[in-house]
């Protein structure tokens, strides 16, 4: 156990923070959930535009779900049960945190709801579309949100590897009831064409996604520049 609390110690102070205002401020940037509601939206947009109305209302309402069991899970249950002082907020650590902006995030820290929360999206979602476009997208929007909260100092490596795993088996978990209901229920037919992913979303629609990922990507370098000549 020491060995590992070392290791954990270790690599939080190799990740956390640099000497860059500017990497200060695309990490602020990434962290925050209203960066990235734009990408939210045109994954809702390709659900309901492929999906009957009833089955996008399904997905929707087991995405919702989903989020609520990992945010609860991390944030309402194991914070306050194991109340593992993030590193902002440790004696040992505190000193030698990184932090930007005066941030320090709240007590506890064990596990990140950021990271379960974007990796149980990440799997379901990459299960739901099958396709490389859009879990490539997913899981560089989950690590890059996920790193965030290392950089800023408010998580150890620890609370977000078991926050990614968490939010992985809860992922993988609700798809197959989501995949048992809709088997039931639906009449969806498996689709075989260059045109359609297996599960009947259509390809060219994740152009929008990728499109939408530059826009953001390019609303966090230029807002970085902004917030470094202020921080």
């Amino acid at each position: 156990m020491n060995d590992i609390l070392s290791w954990n110690k270790s690599l939080f102070l190799l990740l956390n923070g640099s000497d860059s205002l500017y990497l200060d401020g695309v990490m602020w940037t990434v962290t925050h959930t209203v960066t990235w509601v734009p990408l939210m939206l045109v994954l809702l947009y390709i659900i309901i535009k492929n999906n009957t109305w009833r089955n996008s209302l399904f997905i929707i309402l087991t995405l919702a779900l989903l989020v609520t069991i990992t945010d609860q899970t991390a944030s309402g249950l194991c914070k306050p049960y194991f109340k593992i002082l993030r590193p902002t907020h440790d004696p040992e650590l505190a000193p030698l945190v990184d932090i930007v902006n005066g941030y320090r995030g709240g007590l506890y820290g064990f596990f990140s709801s950021h990271a379960a929360n974007t990796f149980g999206v990440a799997i379901f979602l990459s299960l739901l579309f099958r396709s490389w476009t859009i879990s490539g997208v997913l899981y560089f929007y989950a690590v890059l949100c996920s790193y965030s909260r290392i950089y800023l100092g408010v998580h150890s490596p620890i609370d977000i590897l078991v926050g990614m795993l968490f939010g992985t088996l809860a992922g993988l978990l609700m798809y197959l009831v989501f995949h048992f209901l809709e088997r039931k229920f639906s009449k969806r037919i498996s689709y075989y064409s260059s045109t359609y992913t297996s599960t009947g979303y259509r390809r060219s629609d994740f152009v929008l996604l990728i499109l939408f990922l530059a826009l953001i990507l390019l609303y966090v370098a230029f807002n970085a520049l902004y917030l470094a000549s202020r921080f």
